[in-house]
């Protein structure tokens, strides 16, 4: 069921929201609030709640590197957050891109993400949070 309701804004602040629309895509402002709206809700699950949350972690790293993926393979292994998948790119003859799929506490996902970030090899680490489900409903 959908629900109309209003809002009150500043003319520079809407100015400002219908360009944001815009270079995004958005076709009206209701899909740039809903989106807006379940974003704020996905940080909000992350910040209170206990249960099993989900988040992709992307790595750029130098595969050369002494024990570097030896330590990385070890950590995933042994964390009790759960790696639901992984995807490796080789981008050059030095760095390889693995994205990996985490299920678990949030603080255990914290954990391991900066475990894993913190590596002498690892160039770029960066953690996208999302919903197992219940946020975005």
């Amino acid at each position: 069921m959908l629900v109309r309701f209003g809002v009150s804004l500043e003319d520079h602040l809407l100015q400002q929201f219908d360009r944001l629309i815009h270079n995004r895509s958005y076709k009206n402002r209701s899909e740039a609030i809903r989106d807006l709206i379940r974003a704020e809700l996905v940080a909000d699950e992350w910040a209170e709640t206990e249960g099993e949350q989900v988040a992709t972690l992307t790595l750029i790293y130098d595969h050369h590197r002494h024990e570097l993926v030896q330590k990385l393979v070890e950590l995933q292994h042994d964390s009790p957050a759960h790696i639901e998948a992984t995807l490796h790119i080789h981008l050059d003859h030095h760095h390889c891109l693995e994205m990996l799929a985490i299920r678990g506490l949030a603080k255990e996902i914290h954990e391991l993400v900066n475990e894993l970030c913190s590596l002498k090899g690892v160039k770029h680490g960066q953690m996208v949070k999302t919903s197992a489900g219940q946020a975005v409903r």
